[in-house]
């Protein structure tokens, strides 16, 4: 590498290491410098400005780490850190302030995006009017004391109903039958037998099968 080249290496590396000011092995500055250099002419430069003390190094295992001389730096004023300080959490407050902001706006988003459009509202309102138009005809027919069923319909329901109270009655009966057999041989009373097996009676609930 000609002396130009390795100058040049060692100003930028030097000018990279002051500008960041934090630990670095000879890899990252290679990779964090877009590789500009090759890695051996970093290494060099590191090195070299090593020996001028430039820069310092100190080594962790087999890990090498270097870092810009502090001496390098002008004498920070301490008022001048307090004033920084102050500045951080004056800005760090505002950052708080405009995220809880955003965070407030963001479920206003959100709200306003679960809101129905215009058009699907419309369709809403199509379907609904004809449906309170049907029910408003049918409430009519109520209080003017219409028949809303054929004698067909009304037939048909009756004997519905007769069929199911008769298979209300033939299962109870047969139930019955079967728990009184039981209990023929059963050395405790009826309501303990029901308790243990989990039957819960018309009695129990109240109800029982219509007279017609």
């Amino acid at each position: 590498m000609s002396k130009s080249k390795e100058s040049s290496a060692v100003a930028s590396v030097l000018a990279y290491m002051l500008k960041q000011n934090r630990p670095y092995s000879v890899q990252d500055v290679f990779q964090n410098m877009g590789k500009d250099f090759g890695k051996t002419a970093v290494q060099k430069a590191m090195e070299s400005l090593t020996a001028e003390g430039k820069l310092v190094e100190k080594i962790y295992g087999k890990q090498k780490v270097y870092s810009a001389n502090q001496s390098l730096f002008p004498v920070v004023d301490e008022a001048e850190i307090k004033a920084m300080d102050a500045k951080i959490s004056q800005l760090n407050s505002m950052i708080k302030g405009e995220s809880e902001c955003v965070g407030k706006l963001e479920t206003e988003l959100q709200a306003y995006n679960r809101l129905i459009t215009t058009a699907e509202a419309q369709t809403q309102v199509d379907k609904i009017y004809p449906e309170i138009d049907r029910l408003k005809e049918k409430l009519s027919h109520l209080k003017e004391g219409r028949l809303l069923i054929s004698k067909e319909e009304k037939d048909a329901l009756y004997k519905g109903r007769e069929r199911y109270v008769k298979e209300w009655r033939k299962r109870k009966r047969i139930t019955s039958d079967i728990l009184n057999s039981i209990l023929e041989g059963y050395p405790k009373p009826k309501k303990h037998l029901l308790e243990e097996i989990g039957i819960e009676t018309d009695e129990d609930l109240n109800v029982k099968p219509p007279d017609s």
